[in-house]
């Protein structure tokens, strides 16, 4: 395989403005082609906006889906891998023709759509149904997968989408500065960003904090390092809804070490060179080779209900 080169973004989205988030999407997309990205990544809903959704209703969530492929983003994001020559992923709410409806991630280039991935774990909208598979696919001759946000949280899924044969897996999320049952988490005042430069050292301190990218290295980095896969890591900065979300997008390879993160407060993107001899050489890759699933199938396979609680929804 040769080397890939993937951007990974953080941005300001706005609630159900559509318009704005992809002229913003075409902008980064610009500048990620500029800095010689093979790819550009875009977090959880980057299309739509995704908090404010916790409040519509069935109908109003079916206006704001789309139909995909044939819906009106799918279009103008392959406009814009035409344009640019890039391969794009981005989030949205998906409807099927039944009135089905789902949170979406896609990847699209000059050609159209390349791959889809629903949601398995959904929750800021009751009327939303659930993914029922995993989902691996190429972009360049490398295998990649795709995890949502909270199906990130489930190790399981991240070690499915591995054995699957991804070795890059694209985890767009919308998370952080939420409370939660765990030590310091809680929500960032959204006062701060009204005047963001004054108060830049505060803001910095809470998203570094236990509220973000402390809780966040608790374990992401480890989803990389157990599956020695390269984590691409997005998620927005600024006020999603009422909620001020800290960005921190960022690109771990298998080691688990941190290649290129997204560190100021506006719009940006960071962007690494994936090599293949990391897939291999990281001890992930010894470890899955080590495996007993004898030991533990039937363990895993045990009938379970899936209970998901969200601490802060219900705030």
């Amino acid at each position: 395989m040769e080397n890939l080169k993937i951007a990974s973004v953080q941005f300001e989205n706005r609630s159900g403005d559509k318009s704005y988030n992809l002229d913003l999407i075409k902008k980064l997309t610009a500048e990620a082609a500029e800095q010689g990205a093979d790819v550009v990544a875009f977090h959880e809903c980057s299309i739509t906006g995704y908090t404010f959704a916790r409040n519509l209703s069935r109908e109003d969530m079916l206006e704001l889906a789309e139909l995909i492929p044939d819906g009106p983003s799918v279009n103008a994001l392959t406009a814009i891998a035409k344009k640019y020559k890039m391969t794009i992923l981005a989030g949205l709410f998906e409807k099927d023709i039944a009135g089905n409806l789902f949170k979406a991630y896609i990847c699209v280039d000059e050609t159209g759509l390349i791959a889809k991935h629903r949601k398995l774990h959904p929750f800021i909208n009751p009327h939303l149904s659930p993914g029922t598979a995993y989902t691996v696919f190429e972009i360049k001759g490398w295998k990649c997968g795709v995890l949502i946000c909270y199906d990130n949280n489930i190790i399981e899924n991240v070690r499915a989408t591995t054995l699957l044969g991804a070795q890059v897996i694209f985890m767009p999320h919308v998370t952080m500065c939420t409370p939660s049952t765990r030590p310091g988490a809680g929500f960032v005042d959204a006062k701060l960003w009204e005047n963001k430069e004054e108060n830049a050292t505060l803001l910095r301190e809470e998203f570094d904090g236990l509220k973000g990218r402390s809780w966040l290295m608790k374990w992401l980095p480890a989803r990389a390092y157990d599956n020695a896969i390269y984590a691409v890591f997005s998620n927005p900065i600024g006020m999603d809804d009422d909620q001020l979300k800290n960005g921190c997008a960022m690109i771990i390879d298998p080691y688990g070490d941190i290649m290129a993160e997204c560190r100021s407060l506006d719009n940006e993107i960071c962007v690494a060179e994936l090599t293949a001899d990391k897939l291999v050489k990281a001890g992930g890759y010894r470890y899955i080779k080590a495996r007993k699933p004898a030991l533990y199938r039937d363990i895993l396979g045990k009938e379970h209900v899936s209970e998901q609680k969200v601490v802060w929804l219900d705030k």
